[in-house]
């Protein structure tokens, strides 16, 4: 139980990792942990329009790809061209004396192949989440955004993946919020 106990606080601790391209944005933030939310939940909803895959394989692989983060740290793609960081040591590290480790090793191993289905849509649940990020700093008023936008939209890989970015792109990032919207509130007395 100590080593499951260890993990779960290495897992905490992307809470506290910041995601290292937003300096370069010039706007927005975010913790690891939280990308990992939003890719995880993406990934959920694309197990729904694709019901073939293994769904729970899918959004596990989302929930545990950046895991390694937890001892490298988030490398940007500048820093990625002067920095190796070693992911299967960390997983394999982090993940030795547990009963279940291999199974994350597997799962962050099959993300990184990206060969199959379900790494494939992992791939593209991960840049949508990026993509929503971007797409809401592009919808209140923050440029550079926009030609990152570019850039992201053309790793999409499956059809799901750029369907789902075709609607992030033709939304505005509070319409959901705005559909409703009603001056006199419903108070009941």
């Amino acid at each position: 139980m100590k080593e499951i106990a260890n993990l779960l606080f290495e897992a905490k601790m992307l809470k506290s990792i910041p995601r290292s391209g937003y300096p370069f944005l010039g706007a927005g933030k975010e913790s690891v942990a939280e990308h990992s939310f939003s890719t995880v939940f993406i990934a959920y909803v694309m197990s729904q329009m694709e019901p073939d895959i293994d769904a729970l394989k899918l959004m596990s692989m989302c929930l545990v790809h950046d895991l390694p983060e937890a001892r490298t740290g988030d490398l940007n793609y500048v820093n990625k061209n002067y920095v190796n960081a070693d992911e299967d040591k960390a997983i394999n590290d982090a993940t030795r004396h547990l009963p279940f480790g291999n199974s994350i090793a597997e799962l962050t191993r099959e993300f990184n192949c990206a060969q199959s289905m379900e790494a494939k849509l992992a791939h593209d649940a991960d840049q949508l989440s990026f993509i929503l990020e971007l797409k809401a700093l592009s919808d209140i008023g923050y440029n550079p955004p926009k030609k990152w936008l570019k850039i992201i939209l053309k790793r999409l890989e499956t059809k799901t993946g750029k369907k789902i970015s075709k609607s992030i792109m033709s939304t505005n990032w509070d319409a959901w919020w705005l559909n409703n919207y009603n001056e006199k509130p419903d108070r009941k007395k």
